[in-house]
């Protein structure tokens, strides 16, 4: 991203003023400020052709009262990094999720969340054990120093989030052995072409055909290419009562995709 963008996310009045001393900066490289109308003359205290570069630098340090050093400092911050060089950097600092934490912490808890993965389910205080006693071994006893249990409880939470690394251990492997998903789009350009189906149970109970209580479940399917509902099924959960995609009662592209000879559903 080029420096004048990084300015639209500073606040206003750090951004204010990195371009007033872009103005300050370039009048005393080149006699008039950056915004001067064609053929402007320089004023007289920064004139080139009467004024040395030391010169011009203490008139400018003493128009802006700062110290000639600041101006020289600017200056070579200008050179290296145009206006950006010119924000007070305090000002520019990007937040992260991890805060101030050391970087060789934040690794070491990626570290130790992967492994949990094979490890039976344990706990948040086992993990800062672990941690500390690789830490120390690695960069030796106190170098990387451990924060308090609530700020390492959250950098875990943070570096953990859809892990499940402290529930279920199936799931969390499961989550694991997931599939990464695909690496392009897909596109359907024809009603039918692809469909997506998915099944959710739904947060009431209900009378079952066999007079037992139970939750229903909600099966939906969407037409990729049209974005319209295909049927809609709602009965107990359980195995359907078809056992191909075709054969979904009431499907607007069931013959379609048996004259084609392949299924509806992806």
């Amino acid at each position: 991203m080029p420096p004048v963008a990084l300015l639209e996310g500073l606040p206003e009045e750090a951004a204010r003023k990195a371009r007033e001393w872009e103005r300050h900066v370039v009048e005393v490289e080149t006699g008039v400020p950056p915004d001067a109308p064609k053929g402007a003359r320089p004023r007289p205290e920064y004139d080139p052709l009467h004024h040395t570069l030391a010169e011009r630098v203490q008139a400018k340090a003493a128009e802006t009262g700062v110290g000639p050093s600041t101006v020289a400092r600017m200056r070579g911050r200008y050179q290296r990094q145009g206006l950006w060089g010119l924000v007070d950097q305090r000002r520019s600092r990007q937040s992260t999720p991890f805060g101030q934490a050391d970087p060789r912490l934040v690794a070491a808890i990626a570290a130790a969340i992967e492994q949990e993965t094979e490890l039976s389910t344990g706990t948040r205080k086992r993990m800062r054990l672990r941690i500390e006693e690789t830490l120390a071994a690695e960069y030796g006893t106190g170098t990387v120093v451990m924060p308090s249990a609530a700020t390492f409880y959250r950098l875990v939470a943070v570096l953990a989030e859809g892990r499940h690394t402290f529930g279920a251990a199936t799931t969390r492997r499961s989550l694991a052995n997931r599939p990464d998903g695909p690496f392009t789009a897909t596109w359907a350009l024809r009603p039918g072409e692809r469909v997506q189906i998915d099944t959710t149970p739904l947060d009431v109970m209900a009378v079952l055909d066999d007079g037992v209580l139970g939750r229903p479940e909600l099966t939906i399917a969407v037409d990729v290419a049209t974005r319209t509902y295909a049927p809609q099924y709602y009965g107990p959960a359980g195995p359907r009562p078809w056992t191909q995609p075709c054969c979904w009662p009431g499907c607007w592209c069931r013959s379609r995709c048996v004259r084609a000879g392949r299924r509806a559903w992806s």
